[in-house]
């Protein structure tokens, strides 16, 4: 009877500790998701969302593998309905003068896809970007769409890799692999400012084909901002800079010219 008792009493102590441990693992692994999604939320707000809006004049330098150089230059106007939520934006191109009058123009969208549109002037042409187009070309930078106006948290799944004192690696992994061209990236996240200085997009051999870097950051009226950003397309070394001024927060934009009609009819009082 003891030795039956004993076995007993052994078996349901390990059963006890496979449960305690297995509670500890799924505690533990629960505190990591919630840590990592805290990181992606204050990143997004650092990156999109500092004040209530804002407006800046950027030029964009292109370079392709041979080192012939082009330029863009333009101002984006963009007001937030609320913090981490949705979004207008509108981009007006001024230089060179076969892209002058072009605008871009974006409604993010935090539960749905956000809906992109860009008008062509030589055309009178409002064409709708397709969700499945926002991971070309921003007019012929390496710059793509969704990184001017920002890629959605839900649409990634994300791992903290590591944290020392100055930042976190975290790894993102699409949730679905055919709207984009990479396997996964990895992002550096500043821990004071929250922004991210560096993304690497790795393809399904592990292999590094893209990467951002930020060049240069400035605190302009209490909010880090990044002046200065390099997008690198590795096969063949070709890049684009983009490159900000005037950069100004909270000025009141109104919300009736985050429509179709500031398309044709740009809001000169908002571009100066």
């Amino acid at each position: 009877m003891r030795k039956i008792l004993s076995y007993v009493f052994s078996y349901f102590f390990r059963y006890a500790l496979v449960i305690t441990s297995s509670f500890a693992l799924l505690n533990s692994t629960a505190n990591a998701a919630d840590e990592v999604l805290e990181i992606i939320k204050k990143s997004n707000l650092a990156s999109y969302y500092a004040g209530n809006d804002g407006s800046a004049q950027a030029r964009m330098i292109i370079v392709d593998s041979s080192g012939n150089k082009q330029m863009r230059q333009f101002t984006i106007l963009r007001k937030d309905q609320e913090d981490l939520g949705n979004q207008g934006m509108l981009v007006f191109f001024s230089r060179p003068t076969d892209v002058q009058g072009t605008v871009f123009r974006v409604t993010k969208k935090v539960n749905d896809d956000d809906d992109r549109w860009l008008y062509l002037p030589a055309l009178d042409l409002v064409k709708r970007i397709s969700a499945g187009d926002k991971r070309t070309s921003f007019v012929g930078a390496h710059f793509y769409y969704e990184d001017v106006s920002g890629r959605n948290p839900a649409e990634d799944n994300f791992t903290l890799l590591s944290s020392d004192n100055d930042s976190y690696i975290i790894k993102a992994e699409p949730k679905d692999l055919s709207s984009v061209e990479y396997a996964y990236y990895k992002i550096t996240i500043d821990k004071e400012t929250y922004l991210p200085m560096k993304a690497q997009y790795f393809d399904a051999q592990n292999k590094l084909i893209r990467e951002m870097q930020v060049l240069s950051v400035e605190s302009i009226d209490g909010f880090p901002t990044v002046l200065h950003a390099k997008m690198t397309q590795l096969n063949d070394g070709s890049f684009t800079e983009m490159q900000f001024r005037n950069v100004k927060y909270n000025v009141g934009l109104p919300d009736n010219i985050f429509s179709e009609r500031s398309l044709r009819t740009p809001p000169k009082a908002w571009l100066k």
